[in-house]
């Protein structure tokens, strides 16, 4: 089992992430249908990505600044990770996308 590690910013997540081979960014695409990594040079559907986990993390200094970060795998073996704002200022398209994603990891809830 892993060692508890205090994990108190996003920055210090992505680097332990980036450590266990999580080295792609990913977005999704302009139409909200697929993933692609960062550069674009591959995409997939919905069905060909797993969550692998998530974080949410919320500002010290204001409650609303909100963002959760996804932890994913896809079907050709890119891991890698996403941010998005978390609550209200979530992008729309990515939480479509998202809730049609198979969740490996903790409970995400997918119809706040």
């Amino acid at each position: 089992m892993e060692d508890k590690v205090e994990l108190t910013s996003m920055i210090n997540v992505l680097a332990r992430l980036r450590k266990e081979g999580y080295t792609e960014d990913f977005r999704v695409t302009e139409d909200g249908g697929r993933l692609c990594t960062l550069n674009g040079s591959q995409t997939f559907t919905p069905e060909q990505v797993q969550i692998v986990n998530f974080y949410r993390f919320e500002g010290d200094s204001y409650p609303g600044d909100m963002a959760i970060l996804y932890v994913l795998e896809t079907g050709s073996g890119a891991k890698g990770t996403m941010s998005d704002a978390y609550g209200t200022y979530g992008d729309e398209m990515v939480e479509n996308f998202m809730r049609k994603v198979k969740d490996l990891g903790k409970n995400l809830d997918k119809h706040k």
